[in-house]
C-alpha cells in the first residue's frame, strides 16, 4: 500500500512539473513557439513521457493553461479598480501563457473570449440586481467596454512592456482609473462600487459652464 501511494505521489509530482513547465513554455513564447521538447526539458523528463501523459500539445495546453480563465464565486464584479491594480502587479504563468497564445491558438482565443463574456455578463447581472430603476439598454456595452479596457491595459503592461503602466499603483488607480469605471457604470446602480472599498461611484466631477 505504501509503495502504491508512493508511486501515485510520484506520478502526481511529475504531472505537476510538466504542467508548470508547460505554463512557463507557453508564457515565454506563446502557442506557436512552445514545443513538447521544450516543455519536457523544463520539466526534466523525456518528451515521450509528456506525450504519454497528455497525448498532444493541444491537450497539454488545455490542462495547463485553460484553467486560468475559470471563474469562481470569489470573483468580484464590483471592485473593478482593485481588479485592475491586481492585473498591473503580476500575472500567473498560466494567464500570461493564455494571453500570449490567443493570437495564434484558436483554443486560447475561444477561452479568452468566453472568459471576457462571462465577466461582462457578471457585471450586467450585478448591475441589474442592484438597479433602482428599469434595465439600462446599454448595460452590455458598458460591461464589454470595462472588461476590454482591463484586458487591454493588462496586455500593454505585461506583454508590450508599456513603462507608464508599471507605475499604476493603487493611488493612481483610485485617482485616474476609478472615475473611468464609475463613468461607465449605469447611474441607477447605487450599491456597487466601481472603485473598491472606501471609494465612491460619483465619477469625475462635472465642470461648471464657466470652466468649459
Amino acid at each position: 500500500m505504501n509503495e502504491q501511494r508512493s508511486r501515485a505521489d510520484q506520478r502526481a509530482e511529475t504531472s505537476a512539473r510538466i504542467v508548470a513547465a508547460a505554463q512557463e513554455e507557453f508564457a515565454a513564447g506563446g502557442w506557436a513557439k512552445a514545443t513538447i521538447r521544450g516543455i519536457a526539458r523544463r520539466a526534466g523528463v523525456d518528451p515521450a513521457l509528456v506525450m504519454q501523459r497528455y497525448g498532444s500539445k493541444e491537450k497539454l495546453f488545455a490542462a495547463a493553461v485553460l484553467p486560468a480563465v475559470a471563474l469562481d464565486d470569489a470573483d468580484t464584479t464590483g471592485h473593478l479598480a482593485e481588479v485592475l491594480e491586481t492585473r498591473m502587479r503580476a500575472l500567473s504563468p498560466a494567464t500570461e501563457a493564455l494571453l500570449r497564445s490567443a493570437p495564434t491558438a484558436p483554443e486560447a482565443a475561444d477561452a479568452l473570449r468566453e472568459y471576457l463574456s462571462e465577466r461582462a455578463d457578471g457585471l450586467v447581472r450585478a448591475w441589474r440586481d442592484d438597479a433602482e430603476g428599469p434595465e439600462n439598454a446599454d448595460d452590455e456595452l458598458r460591461a464589454a467596454m470595462i472588461v476590454s479596457s482591463i484586458l487591454g491595459m493588462t496586455i500593454a503592461r505585461h506583454l508590450l512592456g508599456l513603462d507608464a503602466l508599471a507605475r499604476l499603483d493603487r493611488d493612481a488607480v483610485d485617482r485616474i482609473a476609478a472615475p473611468w469605471f464609475a463613468a461607465l457604470t449605469p447611474p441607477d446602480t447605487a450599491g456597487l462600487s466601481a472603485s473598491g472599498p472606501g471609494q465612491t461611484d460619483a465619477g469625475p466631477p462635472r465642470r461648471s459652464r464657466s470652466a468649459r
